[in-house]
């Protein structure tokens, strides 16, 4: 296929694309021709039937996917339902997620790293410099860096039990927890060290992690629809997960840690649309700037997401797995199902969240790729990993990285 013809069948595509957003009252930003002609419509088209075998599979209800290439959104599209109990309702491409860890980057990473711009932390700096109580039980050494990079030695989670008397004593329990692992020692996944950074958000930086992310990060980029807790007049939208005391979930978090706490922790409790993280990943592909609101300096983009190496368990020789995390996201672990087989290890940078969530981002090709599920409804069940993998296969395919 010549290049005419490619970005002929291109622009095909995105005005049918442009038709169905158009439905959903939402505007598609379309590519120059420069950038249409580096994109493999055919191969981007894909998507919809990886979709509707995920679908079919019983692995998700529904699913909303937005691809970014050249900071334009080239894909859109809502597949199956947002809801199968109690009654069925279509997804809508302006579902509402519960986004579940994409909490730890996107709210509380990124606030925690203007806050490193603004001179208030260093990464280098002890938790207890901020949070004395914290250093109980010889956790004096453990860094802000550390929690980042979940290196910190703290367990995955402590037992919900901990959570049961409220905010405050939840956060008490926290402080007073032993290590697990001597500090910097190995990799291990924590929503604890999360659930740290956001009280250090709130300790340094004067407001609590909801409303510092929303002032600094969502109202500049205009991520109207991205936050904690959500209004009663956004919760028709929202896109429900498992079950509750025997009840579906809807229009509050799932994670039962984050619920006890209010619906706000720097672990989980974040809600959004694909279209607001397709903003917040413009973004970050824009050096940290978008439609004139400056959210991060370039030199902290950087820093927020370039890779460090991370020490993995030992395998049965005894010699570690080379890993790779930046400051709160995943950029080569076991976590980095979104990456898919055709972008490149190593050089992009992503999450995923447990309800069936996912953003990865390939600076190199100016791509990014979200895939939002909620296959944790209607039984807690599902699995979005083979699509997370799937669709990013599909769109570095598109763009060239075979």
């Amino acid at each position: 296929m010549t290049v005419t013809s490619r970005v002929q069948t291109l622009r095909a595509f995105l005005c049918a694309l442009c038709a169905l957003c158009a439905l959903c009252g939402e505007p598609l930003l379309l590519p120059s021709p420069a950038r249409a002609a580096d994109l493999d419509a055919a191969q981007l088209a894909k998507i919809d039937a990886a979709v509707a075998s995920a679908i079919e599979k019983g692995e998700v209800p529904g699913a909303v996917v937005v691809v970014v290439h050249g900071d334009a959104v080239v894909f859109r599209k809502a597949y199956g339902h947002r809801a199968l109990k109690p009654e069925k309702a279509p997804m809508t491409a302006d579902a509402i997620f519960d986004l579940a860890s994409l909490t730890k980057p996107v709210a509380t990473a990124t606030s925690v790293m203007l806050l490193i711009e603004q001179g208030k932390l260093n990464p280098a700096d002890p938790v207890a410099k901020h949070w004395p109580a914290f250093a109980a039980n010889d956790k004096d050494k453990v860094t802000v860096e550390q929690l980042l990079l979940h290196t910190s030695g703290l367990t995955a989670d402590n037992a919900l039990a901990d959570y049961a008397d409220g905010r405050a004593k939840a956060l008490e329990r926290v402080a007073a927890l032993k290590l697990e692992a001597p500090a910097g020692t190995r990799f291990r996944y924590s929503d604890v060290g999360f659930i740290v950074l956001g009280e250090l958000v709130e300790r340094v930086g004067g407001l609590p992690v909801d409303a510092f992310a929303r002032k600094h990060v969502f109202d500049p980029l205009k991520m109207a629809e991205t936050g904690f807790t959500p209004a009663d007049a956004l919760k028709q939208r929202v896109a429900p997960t498992g079950l509750r005391d025997g009840k579906v979930i809807s229009g509050e978090v799932h994670d039962p840690r984050a619920f006890k706490m209010g619906g706000v922790a720097g672990h989980a409790g974040l809600f959004g649309t694909a279209d607001d993280l397709a903003r917040y990943a413009r973004m970050l592909l824009r050096g940290g700037e978008l439609d004139g609101a400056r959210v991060l300096s370039d030199k902290t983009v950087k820093r927020f997401t370039e890779p460090h190496p991370v020490p993995g368990p030992p395998g049965k020789d005894g010699t570690a797995p080379k890993l790779a995390r930046s400051y709160g996201w995943d950029v080569d672990t076991g976590y980095s199902a979104p990456r898919g087989d055709a972008f490149t290890k190593g050089t992009g940078f992503g999450h995923t969240g447990f309800t069936g969530t996912s953003l990865w981002v390939d600076p190199g090709s100016k791509t990014a790729v979200i895939v939002l599920t909620n296959r944790v409804h209607p039984d807690d069940k599902g699995n979005a990993t083979p699509l997370r993998r799937e669709v990013g296969t599909i769109v570095g395919r598109a763009v060239g990285r075979k």
